[in-house]
């Protein structure tokens, strides 16, 4: 395949890809059967979109995308199960993960029951002391005095846990979205698009979305039994939180909950969220970028170095002054966070370095790094070197893991089939992300297995992955009016990237390093200024590169973005690449 623009290997070490002949051909049926502009039409075929799909694709509707909540296995014993104990007065706990998926599906739970007159305990492990998921000490109190507990985000696996609760007195029921193994845990319901016995048409759910589709069985069983039903798309803030902030794809019925779930937000209508986008200074429309880079590591950083469950109650907060202390907190340990988190990915980078990055595995394993951060460390490995990585915390003879993948690659899986043969202490996840522990003395085993795994997938193949461009522009055609009509492609995140686009032979009026490895540019090519920047350009060569670029004209590919500082709407580029030109 042809290199864009003949760049074969940019400063970072790619490759560029533009639009093939077919993709070509592809939009130009776009724009003529639907009207469309070609720009416009050219970022819908290059996403695979065909002409009579185009409307429905810039238009997705809940009702036209959403599946019957009961097509999926044992939600509809969950949903009666719930509503019997709401009818009944009973007493609920709600077991959830501590990342956002997990705290905005307990929160959607606790919003239901609220608008119910009805409350339900809220319990969120410590990461450090209990670790992922369900634990027997925790179940067995909750079980002890609860009637029904419910367990979001977590649970697929933890067949003990869900024992101990079943046997102090309590019926549990599963709302997950990881992998499950081959033997069920024996809760009352496990609804999991992600069971082994499931079709899997909707695997790409994240938990939240399983969630609010069993408050839509709920909601049924109330109507049916002519009893008040709380209304629930005003719940799709929280779904599209999740969903975006878990990673998970844009695409199908997911593509309609973050579309309808950004028009909530934009409302400002749920105190938590809206004292979090204040403390994060977000003072435009929320887009999905919003939610993964600024509203969701935030939300993380209590799971992560703080008070686990404080993201949960944030979310699920009724009352704007205490909204706003919670949401001050969580801004101050994002910053420790991220102090954390620089000091492990250094140390991390260096010995993944040293042992090499050209298998089809890059880790590393430390003492004493916070295990609430190696999963961020893991996904700046994983983008570095675009292979599966894994970074590992030491303490006390353990080491706790996470791990991140690339397209292509199923990382949840192959930690699964590792779990199987007893060489880690736990693990599982799902394609893209998971989690693990394993006992100090076989970590090299464990990776070394695991490296075998990943091998057969593909792994050890991958080299810098090659940058897709979507077209060209000159500085000057980079308007507001542009971003605008393009965005109603969106929303945009993974699966469905928001348009590439390379401002060619441009040149560099300004340049200047921004905090520790960022830098700011302002480029023109004829055609006016544009305004620049490069986040972590200073981590690779492309930093160095064109800070020092005395006068050259460079290739310049990245995305765009509306610019609201000061009022002022103006495009911005994001730049993540580089190349001489010429």
């Amino acid at each position: 395949m042809n290199s864009f623009l003949d760049v074969s290997r940019s400063l970072i070490g790619r490759k560029w890809i533009g639009p093939t002949a077919d993709t070509d051909r592809l939009a130009e049926a776009i724009s003529q059967q639907s009207g469309l502009p070609d720009m416009l039409a050219r970022v819908l075929a290059a996403r695979g979109v065909t002409p009579p799909e185009a409307e429905a694709y810039l238009s997705p509707s809940l009702r036209d995308l959403m599946p019957d909540p009961s097509g999926f296995l044992d939600m509809d014993k969950a949903a009666k199960r719930l509503v019997a104990a709401v009818t009944n007065n009973e007493t609920i706990a709600i077991f959830a993960d501590y990342d956002v998926d997990g705290g905005s599906s307990a929160a959607l739970i606790l919003a239901w029951l609220d608008t119910l007159g009805k409350t339900a305990t809220l319990y969120v492990p410590d990461r450090i002391t209990e670790g992922y998921g369900p634990n027997d000490t925790a179940m067995q109190k909750l079980g002890a005095s609860h009637d029904l507990v419910i367990c979001v985000d977590c649970g697929a696996v933890s067949i003990g846990p869900i024992e101990i609760a079943n046997a102090a007195g309590a019926d549990v029921i599963i709302l997950d979205h990881h992998l499950g193994g081959e033997e069920l845990p024996p809760a009352l319901a496990v609804v999991n698009p992600n069971r082994q016995d499931e079709t899997g048409d909707y695997h790409y759910l994240c938990a939240a979305a399983v969630v609010f589709l069993a408050l839509v069985a709920s909601n049924k069983l109330l109507r049916e039994a002519g009893k008040p039903q709380p209304p629930l798309l005003p719940m799709l803030d929280l779904v599209a939180l999740a969903t975006v902030a878990d990673v998970a794809p844009l695409i199908g019925f997911n593509r309609a909950l973050v579309r309808q779930g950004l028009t909530v937000l934009a409302g400002r209508e749920r105190p938590g969220l809206m004292a979090l986008a204040d403390v994060a200074k977000m003072n435009t429309a929320p887009k999905a970028y919003h939610l993964g880079y600024l509203l969701g590591p935030r939300l993380n950083a209590g799971g992560r170095v703080g008070q686990a469950d404080l993201g949960a109650r944030l979310l699920a907060s009724t009352d704007p002054h205490q909204a706003r202390a919670m949401a001050e907190k969580l801004d101050m340990l994002n910053v420790d966070r991220r102090e954390i988190e620089a000091s492990v990915q250094v140390a991390a980078m260096e010995q993944a370095i040293e042992r090499g990055v050209e298998g089809p595995l890059v880790w590393a394993a430390g003492a004493g790094w916070h295990p609430g951060v190696v999963g961020i460390v893991a996904s700046r490995l994983k983008e570095k070197f675009n292979r599966p990585a894994i970074v590992i915390g030491i303490d006390d003879g353990v080491g706790k893991g996470s791990g991140r993948s690339v397209s292509g690659i199923d990382l949840g899986a192959a930690i699964s089939a590792l779990k199987r043969s007893d060489i880690l202490l736990s693990g599982g996840g799902h394609k893209m992300a998971a989690g693990l522990s394993v006992a100090e003395n076989r970590i090299d085993e464990a990776m070394e297995s695991l490296s075998e795994m990943l091998e057969k997938q593909g792994a050890a193949s991958l080299g810098p992955a090659d940058l897709r461009i979507d077209g060209m522009l000159g500085s000057g055609a980079a308007t507001v009016d542009l971003l605008e009509m393009l965005d109603k492609a969106g929303p945009f995140g993974a699966s469905a990237p928001a348009p590439r686009f390379v401002i060619p032979s441009a040149n560099i009026t300004f340049a200047k390093r921004a905090g520790e490895s960022h830098l700011r540019l302002t480029i023109n090519n004829g055609g006016g200024r544009l305004d620049a920047i490069a986040f972590r350009a200073f981590e690779t060569d492309l930093g160095p590169a064109l800070s020092a670029h005395n006068g050259a004209p460079f290739h310049l590919a990245g995305r765009l973005e509306i610019d609201d500082w000061g009022g002022r709407r103006k495009v911005k580029l994001q730049l993540e690449d580089a190349a001489p030109a010429g």
